[in-house]
């Protein structure tokens, strides 16, 4: 099927670009020596995840226990729940740790404390990593705290609970404004885990292994000793937010919308498009920094890769995006009501969970279909 053809919204992935970017990132890990566990919730895709395991990845690491009982129903054995574990999760936890290596995360000594009880009471036991604040101040336990060793001390000692190790993410690096103020996050946030791996040691409690994140740190990194393993996820698409930040070109980004025009009115220095906020998302990219992109960048030549200098989506309602012009003529008699375009957005992973599949590009044609499980 040609693109002419194909029903709008609709998303795009282009393979040959996909498979560069999964190529590189793990041959980046190989020669940092760590283990690569992609976090699967960028694209939610058995199809990609399973290419991810094929060229070296170990294991997958997922946001919700919804991607993590699917993706063990397809076949992966080794995942991973990056979300602070919520106590009416447990029992579907410990039913899933009893067919698979599940490992969970907590982040405080409640957490703990339940996850022993019900260990104990069904006999078993479970994989589980502690969660450190490198500098986002979202979830994870302060590594300076005198409470945060005692509780990897408890952690590391328990008879039911088996230690995974200490994992962080560095999500502020999608707040800097330079490429430098990247690197300076990502040597923070393994310097911050470094630390307590010493501090520890001291003390006799053995840190088994030191997991980070995040595709931006991960992509400005110039080493990473002392980590075992990271969790990047947006690499395998990037997006325009990443293009802007420095990350990567628009050639790397693999995730397109397919739009239509709807509308378009003589003399008006505007049209709209088949592509609203549940195409697209909200979300309006690092606004921190010079951005002109809207809720996403018009690409004028998809094979340049060149983005449109004249054209913003200004504004998205549920179902429709309204696309202006800087001045009339750069649009005057063209895009008409039928025609296409094709837009990068600011943020792919929020934009492919609002997909139910990815139409697969070579070329123009669409080669295959695939699912994206985005349910909860």
């Amino acid at each position: 099927m040609t693109l002419e053809k194909i029903k709008t919204p609709a998303l795009l992935l282009d393979k040959n670009i996909l498979q560069q970017n999964l190529i590189a990132m793990q041959n980046k890990a190989d020669r940092f020596g760590v283990a690569l566990r992609p976090h699967i919730k960028t694209h939610k895709c058995i199809e990609i995840a399973k290419e991810q395991v094929k060229l070296g990845a170990k294991g997958i690491t997922v946001s919700t226990f919804y991607e993590a009982a699917k993706f063990a129903d397809a076949g992966f054995t080794d995942i991973m729940w990056v979300f602070p574990i919520i106590p009416v999760y447990i029992d579907d936890t410990l039913n899933l740790s009893e067919r698979i290596t599940f490992r969970v995360l907590i982040d405080s000594m409640e957490a703990l404390e339940v996850l022993e009880t019900k260990c104990l009471k069904r006999g078993i036991k479970l994989n589980v990593w502690l969660e450190l604040d490198c500098g986002q101040h979202r979830s994870g336990v302060n590594p300076n705290s005198k409470s945060t060793e005692e509780l990897a001390t408890i952690l590391a000692e328990s008879k039911y609970l088996i230690f995974d190790g200490i994992l962080t993410h560095a999500g502020h690096s999608y707040i800097a404004k330079t490429r430098d103020e990247i690197k300076n996050i990502a040597e923070q946030e393994r310097i911050v885990m470094l630390e307590f791996v010493e501090r520890m040691k001291k003390k006799n409690i053995d840190i088994p292994a030191v997991s980070i994140g995040s595709t931006p740190t991960i992509s400005v990194a110039e080493h990473l000793d002392g980590v075992t393993e990271i969790r990047p996820g947006n690499y395998v698409f990037y997006d325009y937010t990443q293009v802007l930040l420095g990350n990567c070109r628009v050639d790397d980004c693999a995730l397109t919308v397919l739009a239509s025009v709807i509308s378009h009115q003589p003399e008006a220095d505007y049209f709209i498009i088949d592509s609203g906020a549940l195409s697209l998302s909200k979300d309006m990219g690092p606004v921190h920094l010079q951005n002109y992109s809207g809720f996403g960048v018009i690409i004028q030549d998809y094979k340049l890769k060149n983005i449109h200098p004249h054209l913003k989506i200004q504004s998205l309602t549920q179902e429709h995006g309204k696309v202006i012009a800087d001045r009339i003529d750069t649009i005057k008699e063209k895009y008409k009501v039928g025609g296409k375009l094709r837009i990068l957005e600011n943020h792919s992973c929020l934009t492919a969970a609002m997909f139910d599949e990815y139409n697969v590009v070579s070329d123009d044609e669409v080669v295959e279909k695939w699912k994206i499980l985005r349910g909860r």
